[in-house]
């Protein structure tokens, strides 16, 4: 190569710049996107606060991708812990952190401004909820910015569609929406629709295209109704989480988590893996109900028992400890296991042991669980999970509900806890679901695959940043 290309050739290189929401579910998923895209010899730079970023590597699920991780400073916020006896719950607690975004939005554009000349095309992808913090964008060249939406199409094609008011003509969409799709109401707090609101009104300035952590295979229809409500592209490119995890057995450090050992001993499809993501904060009578339920079902299971994760993950305040009924753990060794540090979800899921998965229905679990073939009995907490849950057990027939979002103040008790776990995991109707998540699971996995539906966007997803 002659020296004159010199200069050509650095500015031939595309970077990315991936901007996430400071919450676990949408750390894991950027994370795993940034993976994704390092993979075609893109240079990505993942930006957040020091803590955050410390948080998403150290959950990470074994990753080997050369990101550039960026550690801004954002001044201290309040990071109270999450109240379980709030009415609402969505995790209001850890509205300041994500209040204090608002400080990354210097570093951010001067990290933008520093790449911009030494690359072809700096590419932004942003969290829906952090079109503000990148709103520099619009003053940098050859800079383009990606809105990434941490939730399901269909979600997303909900809210649309009733913020352009709903017009009849969707019903001349070839599209069947089921009956009883919940609204908003206790989906978030005030404080989080504003914020929304504010959210949006920048996305739409420099928006230039849409991404989905799911598969055509997964939400063809609605993917294609998003195409057709705006002017931008949605590109369908996941799952984003491997479709395979290595075989737990020949880990060669050996740190297995003992939970993966002790599923080793059970039957094929035997246990239910119980947890409820990082922003739930059950109350204690319900952890109680919970206990005794799964206690009484006879059903083997793994009990994710932790509290709603802090807006500083690493701060010292205090963590609840949730109480179990007195000589609980003793009683259902052998048959059920409550684990209480973090757990190794894909590992869980993807374990031939794992016959179903009692979930909030957070998007990540959701696309975790079709991934890997488990099916999912729904218990929806808050923001877009009543409405997955509609999108899992009516439209793809993948789970069933095992408590109703209309009943969402009162108590599930243990009887009905006990009577749903047993129809899920022991009825003809749970082996039905069984059989259709396992199908679905192997063509999302079928579509992440060279020629597949997922790769052929993703492919086009890449053209299309890295074109001339």
């Amino acid at each position: 190569m002659a020296h004159g290309d010199q200069h050509h050739q650095n500015q031939s290189q595309v970077v990315v710049v991936m901007v996430p929401l400071p919450a676990q579910g949408h750390l894991n998923q950027l994370l795993h996107l940034s993976r994704l895209i390092s993979a075609y010899n893109i240079p990505v730079h993942y930006v957040g606060a020091a803590t955050h970023n410390r948080q998403v590597k150290l959950r990470a699920h074994r990753w080997e991708a050369k990101l550039q991780f960026h550690d801004f400073p954002t001044p201290p916020f309040l990071s109270p812990p999450p109240n379980p006896n709030a009415t609402n719950k969505f995790p209001s607690h850890l509205q300041p952190s994500f209040k204090a975004t608002a400080h990354l939005r210097q570093p951010v554009a001067k990290l933008l401004r520093e790449l911009s000349p030494k690359a072809r095309r700096v590419i932004v992808i942003h969290d829906s909820m952090m079109a503000s913090v990148i709103q520099d964008v619009a003053s940098i060249p050859n800079g383009e910015s990606y809105t990434f939406h941490s939730v399901s199409a269909f979600t997303i094609f909900l809210y649309l569609w009733e913020v352009i008011g709903m017009p009849k003509k969707l019903e001349e969409l070839d599209v069947k929406l089921p009956n009883g799709i919940p609204s908003l109401e206790g989906c978030f707090t005030i404080e989080f629709m504003n914020f929304i609101g504010e959210q949006h009104e920048h996305q739409k300035l420099i928006n230039a295209g849409n991404l989905h952590n799911t598969s055509r295979t997964i939400e063809g229809p609605y993917i294609d109704l998003l195409n057709r409500i705006g002017q931008q592209k949605h590109w369908a490119i996941g799952p984003f989480n491997p479709t395979t995890v290595a075989n737990p057995n020949n880990n060669s450090n050996g740190s297995r988590h003992k939970c993966l050992e002790w599923l080793d001993k059970q039957e094929q499809s035997s246990v239910i893996y119980v947890s409820f993501g990082t922003t739930t904060a059950m109350k204690d009578e319900q952890i109680q109900e919970l206990a005794i339920g799964l206690e009484e079902s006879k059903q083997q299971f793994i009990w994710v028992l932790r509290d709603a994760d802090k807006g500083d993950l690493f701060s010292d305040a205090e963590v609840r400890r949730a109480e179990l009924p007195q000589g609980y753990e003793e009683r259902v060794k052998g048959r059920g296991l409550v684990v209480r540090d973090w757990a190794p979800q894909l590992e869980i899921l993807s374990h031939k042991s794992t016959g179903g998965f009692l979930s909030h229905c957070g998007w990540n679990s959701c696309i975790e669980s079709i991934t890997m073939g488990v099916p999912i009995a729904a218990w929806p907490m808050h923001s877009d999970q009543p409405r997955n849950t509609v999108l899992i057990t009516k439209l793809l027939g993948v789970g069933f509900v095992m408590r109703d979002w209309d009943k969402r103040d009162e108590l599930v008790t243990s009887q009905s806890i006990k009577n749903g776990v047993q129809k899920f995991m022991w009825s003809e109707e749970g082996d039905e679901i069984r059989k259709r998540a396992a199908e679905l699971g192997a063509d999302v996995r079928q579509s992440r695959v060279e020629g597949g539906a997922s790769y052929m966007e993703f492919s086009s997803f890449i053209a299309h940043i890295t074109r001339y």
